[in-house]
């Protein structure tokens, strides 16, 4: 591999010669791929050429995709997801980069449920296993967060939980360790319930969720008669695709990846979770191709995220350890447009919340930080590593990680709304999982900001990775980081320093 100090001086050298204008934004990339004497990269001249109306202009796509499917939404196994990564695929392979499909098998359930005859709209919970158990409906005490909420009728019945307080999973294990054969979950807001279990567990009984007005109305009719539940879950797995994007040139063997995940929720189209991650890679890998690079720029384009990071995870565990070692850096860029935003950076060096990543994202945490500071004079607050997003496996398996965020259901601070204006009180992100998570409701103004910082790691690892301290690259620098593996509870995205970024879990 090269040696560090090498590629610093030829940085240094290409900032010198190459101080002029920037060129015009890429229409036609085919005719800058047969250049063979491009320009090397530079941050101003790349982030110059990011514009806004491109980016709007893929969003639009992407929410065509979403609502061309029943449901409008790109989830996973979907019309609207398959658009979506078919996209991805022609259009960097378009734009001149080497592609891949990566595929995997990802769970995909159905489920309904029948209450004495009559069919209750019910949606399976992710991570639920198949059964068809048929039992007495026993409404469960409280909101079903303690073992003694279940009474002891629920043994042999289906156990009917409201949503609240705590995980999910954690009223779907003590509805199965209390015996019984099936779990619904009710909502505790309006409109039917969506949500995931986390992981496995071999506690778990077939789960689905229903919406408020059926929930209280199966209460209601509980307290004066006796009701029988039969519940048809069934859990498949399917073929899925992630999509493996990178430069023809650049060093193969010190590979900067970058990634965002391209799945939606059932509940909506995902245009900020995680279509604005999505399309800002895409905005910047074509007019990536009007350069040249030092190091290799790789795009991972991740699926199933919603359902578990499955994508990112399977990606990251397949590569043998002499392609894993050639990823110097990986990138995490998941939800950049929030409406009443701010600007996260992942917590590298483990200051804010004691969590740091391994050696070198420190140094990534750095580069953020500095360029909102110093370039673009923008406060920035951090986000904590607690394995919750695509990231994590990557980390885990010692490879350095950086990132940035805006933030999703949490309520932004009195004293983050001085630092980013918005409104104190009022969620990041009021439609995350939502249908509203749509064009119209993406804040354009943070979202370039971040695209053009994505762009600035992008040009400045493309170049060197001499800021990251590592040295030369070796497996057993790598090995030097551990980090707790995230329980059940933990499935979700990232804290923010006011709290979660995404649930801890849902709840």
């Amino acid at each position: 591999m090269k040696s560090f100090s090498v590629a610093a001086a030829i940085a240094a050298f290409a900032t010198l010669a190459l101080a002029g204008p920037a060129p015009a934004p890429i229409s036609s990339p085919t005719e800058a791929l047969v250049e063979r004497d491009l320009p090397l990269v530079q941050s101003n001249q790349l982030r110059r050429v990011l514009l806004r109306s491109e980016l709007l202009a893929k969003a639009r796509i992407l929410e065509g995709f979403a609502y061309n499917t029943t449901g409008r939404n790109r989830q996973i196994f979907t019309p609207g997801h398959k658009a979506t990564y078919e996209y991805i695929y022609k259009f960097m392979s378009d734009n001149g980069y080497d592609v891949e499909y990566n595929e995997f098998f990802a769970a995909t359930s159905s489920g309904s449920l029948v209450v004495d005859g009559v069919n209750i709209p019910a949606r399976p919970m992710t991570f639920t296993p198949s059964g068809k158990p048929t039992g007495r409906l026993v409404k469960v005490n409280n909101i079903g967060c303690e073992a003694s909420d279940y009474p002891a009728a629920v043994s042999g019945g289906v156990a009917l939980v409201l949503r609240g307080t705590c995980p999910f999973a954690q009223k779907a294990r003590l509805a199965g360790l209390a015996g019984a054969v099936g779990t619904v979950i009710y909502n505790n807001v309006a409109g039917p319930l969506d949500g995931t279990l986390g992981a496995a567990d071999p506690a778990f009984v077939p789960t689905v969720g229903i919406s408020d007005t059926a929930g209280a109305s199966l209460v209601s009719q509980l307290a004066t008669a006796t009701k029988t539940a039969s519940l048809d879950v069934l859990v498949t797995d399917l073929p899925t695709y992630n999509v493996i994007a990178q430069t023809k040139g650049g060093d193969k063997d010190n590979v900067l990846l970058v990634g965002a995940h391209t799945d939606s929720v059932n509940a909506g189209p995902g245009l900020n979770d995680n279509g604005s991650g999505t399309i800002a890679l895409l905005e910047i890998a074509k007019q990536l191709t009007a350069f040249k690079t030092n190091n290799a720029i790789r795009f991972g384009f991740w699926s199933a995220e919603e359902v578990g990071l499955v994508g990112s995870t399977r990606y990251a565990n397949g590569l043998s350890e002499a392609e894993l070692a050639k990823i110097t850096l990986y990138l995490n860029f998941d939800m950049l447009a929030s409406p009443n935003y701010v600007y996260a950076i992942y917590d590298g060096d483990g200051s804010a919340f004691n969590i740091s990543g391994p050696p070198g994202s420190a140094a990534a945490e750095k580069l953020f930080e500095d360029y909102f500071r110093n370039d673009v004079g923008l406060n920035t607050i951090p986000t904590a590593f607690d394995s919750r997003s695509d990231y994590a496996a990557f980390a885990a398996r010692g490879v350095p990680v950086g990132g940035l965020f805006t933030g999703a259901e949490v309520k932004k601070t009195p004293e983050q709304a001085v630092l980013f204006g918005g409104q104190a009180g009022v969620a990041y992100d009021v439609n995350y999982h939502g249908a509203g998570d749509n064009v119209s409701n993406l804040n354009v103004g943070a979202w370039i900001q971040n695209t053009k910082a994505i762009a600035h790691a992008v040009a400045t690892y493309g170049i060197s990775f001499a800021s990251l301290g590592l040295g030369k690259r070796d497996i057993e620098k790598r090995s030097e980081w551990v980090q707790e593996v995230p329980s059940v509870a933990d499935q979700g995205h990232e804290h923010i320093s006011s709290g979660c970024g995404h649930e801890k879990a849902e709840i």
